[in-house]
């Protein structure tokens, strides 16, 4: 078989691969909805929605991650990390910073399925401190939360949203990336960013067959290390989802005292929602009396930093810049939530 044969044959396993995993990933919902019947369990119930948001959400992000990390190991043969790096590095002013926030607001994604993007952007050898500001952007300020937003409060609200939102998203970046955290990645990590394709002549690229093994091989080597961690964050997030009291939490956010913003991020932090989901919970809050700016930063800690991306995150990061990164970010939604107090 000559390199055309087998390059058009591996192509075409791709194609079908691809296919299958669209029909898969479209089903995700008639795929739960089917366990919650068989295992006999009313989905109204807290056992139901609990069973039904993990099996739901943990095929979604491991297709996810899956595809982003076969995709990356594909374009590492094309672009080498020092191209990618000078594209989104975080110069004088943080373009890098800026582009990443940016590309996150078109990702519609929620915390855990920004991690894929996160590991594939460390993987492309881009800077930490703005692999981050994307990671803080893609499931806080992305055009699902906008659209719901302006939907339900207007568009003055949906508008401070995004600046705020952005702006801790780009200004935790570069301080991540300033304070030189690169240490503090987990050695496989380090590994992957340093890492080169196969050397080849210049007169000699390589073929599609040996692309594709080669983002067979980056998804072998990245999921194979952080599946377990996947399903144990993803595990809590659906005990929390389907257990924790609306009530409880109303009553603490609707509370006119200093320290109701910084507490609303606590009880958020352990949660685990995208944007869709969280925004209907932010209007039963408010109908329950909850202040704007505290159920605003609630709902960024939710959706930007849950306890569940963070076991996740730990099988990439070691503990000290996870501690960073949340400490971080945990500041700059706080001073969200007092702004818009303020403000509206």
């Amino acid at each position: 078989m000559n390199e055309r044969e087998g390059s058009a044959r591996w192509l075409a396993a791709a194609g079908v691969a691809a296919v299958a995993w669209w029909l898969a990933y479209t089903h995700l919902t008639e795929f739960s909805d089917a366990v919650v019947r068989l295992a006999g369990v009313d989905p109204a119930a807290h056992l139901g929605s609990a069973l039904g948001f993990f099996v739901y959400e943990s095929p979604k992000v491991l297709l996810l991650l899956a595809a982003i990390v076969f995709l990356m190991g594909v374009i590492h043969t094309f672009v080498s990390p020092e191209r990618t790096r000078a594209l989104l590095s975080g110069r004088r002013l943080g373009i890098g910073n800026v582009m990443a926030a940016g590309l996150g607001v078109v990702t519609p994604f929620c915390s855990c399925s920004a991690v894929p993007l996160f590991i594939g952007f460390l993987q492309a050898g881009v800077p930490l401190g703005v692999t981050f500001s994307f990671l803080i952007s893609a499931p806080m300020v992305n055009e699902v939360a906008l659209t719901l937003l302006f939907g339900m409060l207007g568009w003055k609200v949906a508008g401070l949203y995004l600046a705020l939102g952005l702006t801790v998203a780009i200004v935790a970046g570069l301080v991540i990336g300033r304070l030189g955290m690169e240490p503090y990645l987990e050695d496989w990590v380090r590994a992957l960013q340093n890492s080169q394709p196969g050397s080849r002549r210049a007169d000699a690229p390589m073929t599609w067959a040996e692309r594709i093994r080669a983002g067979l091989a980056h998804d072998r080597e990245v999921v194979g290390k952080v599946w377990t961690y996947i399903l144990l964050g993803v595990a809590l997030g659906a005990g929390i989802h389907g257990y924790v009291p609306q009530d409880f939490i109303a009553g603490i956010m609707g509370k006119n005292v200093w320290w109701a913003v910084p507490a609303a991020v606590v009880i958020g932090v352990p949660m685990y929602s995208n944007a869709a989901g969280i925004i209907p919970v932010v209007q039963a809050l408010l109908a329950k009396g909850a202040a704007l700016g505290t159920v605003l930063a609630f709902m960024m800690s939710v959706i930007a930093l849950s306890a569940p991306e963070m076991i996740i995150l730990r099988k990439v990061l070691k503990p000290r810049l996870i501690a960073v990164f949340a400490g971080v970010v945990a500041a700059g939604i706080v001073l969200v939530g007092y702004v818009f107090n303020a403000v509206l």
